[in-house]
């Protein structure tokens, strides 16, 4: 069994979702091969030398998912693309590319955040290109904490003044986008997160029939992808028990 999760944007202002996860974790993950959870995990990261209780609490629990034998791979979302190695190893993690390319079940699914395919939001993706930018993410790194902090709220806050003005055609992927990345990866099956518009959209890709699986993100209720011999299933649960 696999399972494949996104956009949960943990925080300490959201117990229940931090509660639902590591619920999780414990009655769902731990039948699992493998995990992957598609970028957004946190709601802000500002390096790993920042990492605050809270998020230390996180990695100790994938770390103890990690010892009973399922696999964790973990992707970079907008709100969480300082993840590093130092994360990964004390969370018992695999570090994903964006895009990456996986077998599931004989096929070759393409993995992403989703981000990076929303092209007709010209403003996001030019602030994506800088600070995605090797030397920018070099100079963001060895800022001093506090001032980090600072940036980070400052984003976050225009990042959510921004969305609200904008309609929901910008904020979602591109179709002509899509289908170009699919072709170039040569696969038939996406699957992503990032738009917290969980659905299964059918289309056309190189004259084949093809599938982009869209995961729901954890605010109201949370949401999986489960994979298994039984097909592929994506269904809300409650965060609270």
């Amino acid at each position: 069994m696999i399972l494949l999760i996104s956009d949960l944007h943990l925080e300490e202002e959201r117990p229940d979702i931090t509660r639902a996860f590591l619920r999780f974790l414990r009655e769902r993950a731990v039948q699992a091969d493998a995990l992957y959870i598609l970028g957004d995990f946190f709601e802000v990261w500002i390096g790993d030398d920042g990492m605050t209780p809270f998020q230390h609490q996180i990695a100790a629990a994938l770390y103890e998912l990690s010892q009973t034998g399922t696999r964790i791979f973990l992707m970079h979302g907008n709100r969480d693309f300082m993840i590093g190695r130092a994360f990964c190893r004390e969370a018992g993690c695999t570090l994903l590319k964006d895009p990456s390319v996986i077998t599931l079940e004989s096929e070759r699914v393409l993995l992403m955040h989703g981000d990076s395919l929303c092209t007709a939001d010209e403003a996001y993706m030019r602030m994506r290109r800088i600070l995605r930018n090797p030397l920018a993410l070099f100079i963001l790194r060895h800022l001093p904490l506090s001032k980090r902090r600072q940036l980070a709220r400052k984003l976050r806050n225009e990042s959510r003044a921004q969305t609200r003005m904008k309609t929901a055609e910008i904020t979602d992927v591109t179709p002509a986008e899509v289908e170009r990345v699919m072709s170039e990866h040569g696969v038939r099956t996406l699957i992503h997160g990032h738009t917290h518009r969980p659905d299964v959209h059918t289309l056309s890709v190189n004259g084949q029939d093809a599938q982009r699986i869209v995961l729901g993100d954890w605010d109201r209720q949370g949401w999986a992808l489960q994979i298994d011999g039984n097909g592929r299933r994506q269904a809300p649960f409650p965060l609270e028990a």
